[in-house]
């Protein structure tokens, strides 16, 4: 057992991208900043799902080319092998949590 302050962490890119408070050994779980005009480039995991939940703001995000656009209080399932696209379009922040599992240290193939 152990508890984490997400205070105590930073963004991968200052103000943005995920910021892990669990990385395995059985799944991810992150925190994740979207600035307006920010995006994750489209990838996909070969055994990994990835969900994600958005707490504030509002986030486009495509899954096999097909746009869903996210608000607080929704949720997205992402199963394995599905491209997927993350873009914020709005004026304001978007923040949202992040899971991945089963953990695998390398599972992301990034792609166009």
């Amino acid at each position: 057992m152990y508890i984490i302050d997400e205070k105590n962490l930073e963004y991968r890119n200052g103000d943005n991208g995920p910021k892990y408070l669990m990385k395995g050994p059985r799944m991810n779980f992150a925190i994740v900043q979207f600035p307006p005009g920010c995006d994750f480039k489209a990838h996909y995991h070969n055994i990994m799902e990835e969900n994600f939940y958005v707490m504030e703001g509002e986030i486009d995000i495509f899954v096999d080319e097909k746009k869903f656009t996210l608000t607080q209080g929704q949720f997205i399932h992402v199963e394995p092998t599905e491209k997927h696209y993350l873009i914020n379009n709005s004026d304001k922040t978007a923040k949202l949590v992040a899971t991945l599992a089963p953990y695998q240290e390398s599972d992301k193939v990034e792609t166009d």
